[in-house]
């Protein structure tokens, strides 16, 4: 198969047909071989009956309805596992994205030889104040800290070998974070398109001004993750060894600075317990043991974690 179209979706039954007759046509005037898997995250409105109509219609259009809102990262997981294409394209169901874009997309992955393209939408229709300029701020940020040189991380349309969608961990809110996690799964050959931005046709967007805190968090989250997601003990043992060694020290100095007064040079001097450099250097001492102790249950948890089921499927369809 050439292609497989992951689509997650809450609540977008107008744009669902439309979306589906242009995918369509697309897919059939370039001769590919392709499926359509749409993600319904938990829609309140008629969505999943017409993922259903659209599956009996034609056989490419697949479909898996969550119990309920997990997230699109979540439904991202859900689709990747299923995909079955050389080359999977992710899309937003809203017609913001166009499938027009998928030839070009398919080309640069199959023969520009790309492990992953993101999609830029260079000139957009969203509001400058309350989407444009923080999303300008935030690829900043995400460029300069993890090293992805990409002018738009948040764009949902993204193609990828198929091998990459399967040697990933998409989770929580990490989806606008993919590029990173292919880089830092040793995918390198990352690229980057100008695509179309539409202005959204039918209801409203699913995303407010929150999602730029978060993806900020989860900003660091990810840079913590490839720095020492996999050895935790390299930063907490060596901070808590640090801190603990420096308490000690200055405990030991305060003791021998006591012995030295008393019994070489006659001075009156003040209890250890009275003096507050005293408390300082233990307050070091237990933090120090603290985030060795917290280094240490983070490799035990790292190697005895289970990768649990982080969403519930109702239904499938051509699956």
């Amino acid at each position: 198969m050439d292609i497989s179209v992951i689509i997650p979706l809450l609540n977008e039954q107008e744009s669902l047909p439309e979306l589906s007759t242009w995918i369509t046509k697309v897919m059939t005037a370039n001769n590919f071989s392709y499926e359509v898997i749409f993600i319904d995250d938990g829609s309140s409105d008629n969505s999943w009956e017409i993922i259903e109509n659209l599956s009996k219609e034609n056989s490419s259009f697949k479909g898996i309805r969550f119990l309920s809102n997990y997230g699109k990262s979540q439904a991202l997981h859900a689709g990747f596992a299923k995909a079955q294409g050389d080359v999977i394209i992710t899309m937003d169901a809203d017609l913001q994205d166009s499938p027009d874009e998928i030839p070009e997309l398919y080309n640069m992955i199959t023969k520009d030889g790309l492990d992953l393209v993101s999609g830029w939408k260079k000139k957009r229709y969203d509001s400058v104040v309350a989407k444009n300029l923080p999303s300008k701020l935030f690829n900043w940020a995400a460029r300069k800290t993890s090293g992805v040189h990409l002018n738009d991380f948040n764009c949902g349309l993204k193609a990828y070998q198929n091998k990459v969608v399967k040697n990933i961990e998409v989770s929580g809110e990490m989806h606008r974070y993919i590029p990173v996690l292919a880089k830092n799964a040793g995918f390198k050959k990352i690229g980057e398109k100008v695509v179309i931005h539409q202005a959204r046709k039918y209801g409203e967007s699913k995303f407010g001004m929150n999602r730029f805190i978060n993806g900020f968090l989860d900003l660091i989250t990810i840079w913590f993750l490839s720095k020492f997601g996999k050895r935790p003990m390299h930063l907490f043992g060596l901070l808590g060894t640090i801190m603990f060694m420096i308490g000690f020290i200055s405990a030991g100095y305060i003791g021998i600075m006591k012995l030295w007064k008393l019994y070489f040079t006659n001075q009156e001097t003040i209890l250890v317990t009275e003096n507050p450099w005293f408390y300082i250097s233990l307050t070091t001492m237990i933090i120090g043991t603290q985030l060795f102790l917290a280094g240490f249950l983070g490799e035990i948890i790292l190697r005895t974690k289970n990768n649990e089921e982080r969403y519930k499927i109702s239904e499938k369809v051509n699956l």
